[in-house]
């Protein structure tokens, strides 16, 4: 794809397909296989060391060409050297960090990361005799003194679920790679339009599919890029693992990508207009987006990312569970549901204070996790709006 010009839009609308080897189709064809044929002995035992190659069609488990565009797609927009498709996000969390730790090793996991990915470190990766320590998002430079002598993997995710702290991607990768570490980071939220790991230090960037690159709601993946020197491995323990993504999911992923600058580039400017509404609302305490000053990390932000993406969150003047009630079910725009990303609005209710290990979250105020679709954006604050009228100016009295 080195011919192509540079620009992100142009890149996802074009990078992956090739209509003149599909008889002119615009889209690449949907593949559905398990066995695969081959024309000669030779060939068909060649395919043993072929399956780690990318582009290589040998069994259905190692990908097909419906796989390969969606690699080639993403690879090709952030940078890295390979990807690998996966049937969630969850699974791209757990097999990128199972190819780089053993048994006796250690982690360095930021403490703001997805609660299934806490999960997966406190139950999991401890059952197999690794370690996790949990750092504050927001060490910087700091993680150096965190890193013992089987620290294997330093891992962040940035901004941080729920809290949207933005880190130091760079200083700690150059902490990490100073002492041998692999750096892996969730950058679902920012997607690769918005934030390029391979640029500040990433070796492993990690992605739900599921969220704003599919886009609409209805399709569960994952998705991991890599620089070359990490490419065997993950590759090699992802299909040691059997992962495999399912090929019309596949294909749907790749056709979302394909307008993914366009909603993310309207998704992200309303949802700063939202955020700037409810900063001045006197039933908000604080609101928790990279791209307002006031924001954790909001300096880095502006350092490291080319935009913001339309989930952030804010704090209601109140720990009534009663009028956040009144707040959130009586939305008519506004679903309260789990995920993001898509093209609808949701709001839920979220407990960072009861994930946090390494560091302290004020119990005062209750925190709302918001995330902006394309409804209009009048529409929306008329709603939130409303439901500030149901449960009165909290924190007036």
């Amino acid at each position: 794809m080195s011919d192509l010009p540079e620009h992100d839009e142009t890149l996802a609308t074009r990078a992956g397909r090739n209509p003149p080897e599909n008889h002119g189709v615009v889209n690449p064809p949907v593949y559905r296989a398990s066995t695969i044929l081959f024309p000669t002995m030779e060939s068909f035992e060649s395919r043993v060391a072929d399956r780690w190659q990318p582009g290589k069609v040998v069994y259905g488990l190692f990908g097909t060409p419906t796989t390969f565009a969606l690699e080639e797609a993403m690879t090709t927009l952030e940078g890295g050297y390979g990807c690998v498709v996966l049937p969630s996000g969850m699974a791209a969390v757990a097999m990128a960090i199972l190819a780089f730790v053993r048994s006796g090793d250690h982690l360095l996991m930021v403490d703001a990361a997805y609660e299934p990915t806490r999960m997966f470190c406190d139950d999991t990766l401890t059952g197999l005799g690794v370690e996790t320590t949990y750092y504050d998002p927001l060490i910087g430079e700091g993680i150096a003194a965190l890193i013992r002598p089987n620290t294997r993997v330093v891992y962040l995710e940035s901004p941080g679920s729920l809290t949207f702290e933005v880190q130091d991607v760079p200083a700690i990768a150059r902490a990490a790679h100073a002492r041998g570490l692999k750096v892996l980071m969730d950058n679902t939220w920012a997607t690769p339009l918005y934030f390029k790991p391979f640029e500040h230090g990433v070796d492993v960037c990690i992605h739900a599919g599921t969220k704003y690159i599919s886009g609409h709601s209805d399709i569960m993946s994952g998705l991991i890029t890599m620089t070359e020197p990490c490419y065997q491995p993950v590759r090699r323990t992802v299909f040691g693992f059997g992962q495999c993504a399912g090929p019309d999911d596949t294909y749907t992923v790749l056709r979302g990508l394909r307008t993914l600058p366009t909603r993310l580039k309207q998704q992200s400017l309303q949802a700063l207009k939202v955020a700037r509404w409810l900063k001045d609302r006197p039933e908000v305490g604080r609101v928790l987006h990279p791209a307002l000053p006031d924001c954790p990390g909001h300096d880095l932000w502006r350092r490291d990312y080319l935009g913001a993406s339309s989930l952030f969150g804010f704090t209601l003047r109140s720990n009534d569970r009663s009028a956040v009630a009144d707040f959130l079910d009586g939305m008519r725009l506004f679903g309260i549901g789990a995920s993001w990303g898509g093209f609808e609005s949701l709001l839920i209710p979220a407990y960072p204070g009861q994930l946090r290990t390494a560091t302290a979250w004020p119990d005062d105020e209750f925190l709302i996790r918001i995330h902006v679709g394309l409804e209009h954006t009048d529409d929306l604050i008329a709603d939130l709006e409303q439901g500030f009228k149901r449960i009165g100016k909290l924190g007036s009295e």
